[in-house]
């Protein structure tokens, strides 16, 4: 699991107002309302496809967070008459084509954060049999891969949203990462982060300017004014301190850490080696349904948005996680202006690039194995990546 930012950050504070009250599904409910929008569809209908019998009757994914817009693709397969469960924070339904077909079994969405504990979703994965997919980053496959391997199928994102954010008035010559390190500027960041850990080995930063006590409060940023540079993510800390967090009410500039080095695919499908064989019939019609219904949500976003705010409704504030439209919005379109929901590098959409993943085994595995994780000896890309079940004509 990636750590993206603290409940605090959306939640009510002193410095911040109350965030607007997502209009639709109240906070009790439990069934939405069934009828209006399914899935979605993602230009021409395409023939039905039928998962009963191949894949289990309930596909369970383990998500790495709290429902927002980054798992909006995954979202848009869920269709109306779906179920929240607010004390497990699990939203269930029926799996539906991006042609608006149901496939005949449903998908249940496990949210991760704060109902687990924010325990890493391998973790999960591996005390859970009844978990058939999790949101495994590359960098966390690269981790457990010595003890608890994983395969991802589907890229998720074709870009990290992590990056490192300043304010530029402040830093008005800071045009980047590099610029932090010259400058010596500190940077608050959770503690234990790899990425961090290979900023600071590389040299792009130093280890006397980084400061991992960071817990995504952003009373530190506004009252220093910004003289600290801090972690977050490019597809909603830039809207949260501009238009929720009121006492800073202005923009930040920052740079993805994938743009530095840590090369990383987000909130990929990942699974245990063993499923491969298992479910390979099963993975053979799921993943272009899982392609073709990303490409609907990057078209169009209101069903996916929709199911997110209904459940952020129902159970967010229960752990202490809130989430309005707009963020929801600015995600959407963030995602897409900056790359994070894009093709591969070969034009399919959800692919992996070999070369991308081998570079970043070379970077991270010195960083886990000093950080004492048990990176599997001589480890190559296809050991935790592969494009076997994807439509190359699948694509933005």
């Amino acid at each position: 699991m990636q750590q993206r930012r603290s409940t605090k950050v959306l939640a009510a504070s002193l410095l911040t107002s109350s965030l607007i009250a997502v209009a639709g599904a109240s906070a009790s409910a439990t069934t939405p309302p069934t009828g209006g929008t399914t899935a979605g569809t993602a230009g021409a209908a395409a023939a039905p496809v039928s998962l009963k019998g191949d894949c289990p009757d309930t596909i369970v994914i383990q998500t790495d967070w709290m429902p927002e817009a980054e798992h909006g693709w995954l979202y848009q397969l869920i269709g109306d008459g779906y179920q929240i469960d607010k004390d497990k924070a699990y939203v269930t339904g029926p799996l539906m084509d991006a042609s608006g077909n149901d496939t005949g079994v449903k998908l249940q969405i496990r949210s991760g954060g704060s109902p687990q504990q924010f325990r890493k979703p391998t973790e999960i994965l591996y005390g859970d049999d009844s978990i058939l997919f999790a949101f495994v980053y590359t960098d966390e496959a690269i981790q457990f891969s010595g003890d608890f391997p994983t395969v991802a199928i589907e890229s998720g994102l074709e870009k990290n949203p992590q990056m490192i954010m300043w304010d530029p008035n402040t830093y008005p010559d800071v045009k980047g990462i590099a610029d932090i390190g010259k400058k010596g500027i500190k940077v608050r960041y959770f503690g234990g982060a790899a990425y961090m850990d290979y900023l600071t080995s590389s040299g792009l930063l130093k280890k006397d300017q980084v400061d991992g006590s960071y817990q995504g409060d952003p009373s530190l940023f506004v009252t220093d004014g910004g003289k600290a540079a801090q972690q977050g993510f490019g597809s909603a800390e830039p809207y949260l301190y501009k238009n929720v967090i009121k006492d800073w009410g202005k923009d930040v500039a920052y740079q993805y850490t994938s743009e530095v080095g840590w090369n990383n695919y987000a909130q990929s499908i990942a699974t245990k080696p063993e499923n491969l064989t298992k479910y390979d019939a099963c993975f053979k019609k799921l993943v272009p349904v899982i392609q073709a219904g990303t490409v609907a949500y990057a078209k169009d976003p209101k069903h996916g948005n929709d199911v997110i705010l209904a459940a952020d409704t129902a159970f967010g504030k229960a752990f202490g996680w809130e989430y309005d439209q707009g963020t929801a919005e600015y995600g959407h379109a963030t995602m897409l202006k900056d790359g994070l929901l894009a093709n591969g590098a070969d034009g399919t959409i959800g692919s992996f690039d070999s070369a991308r993943v081998a570079e970043l085994i070379k970077n991270a595995t010195p960083v886990y194995q000093a950080q004492g994780s048990k990176v599997k000896a001589d480890l190559k890309p296809e050991d935790i990546v592969t494009n076997k079940y994807l439509d190359p004509s699948i694509k933005l």
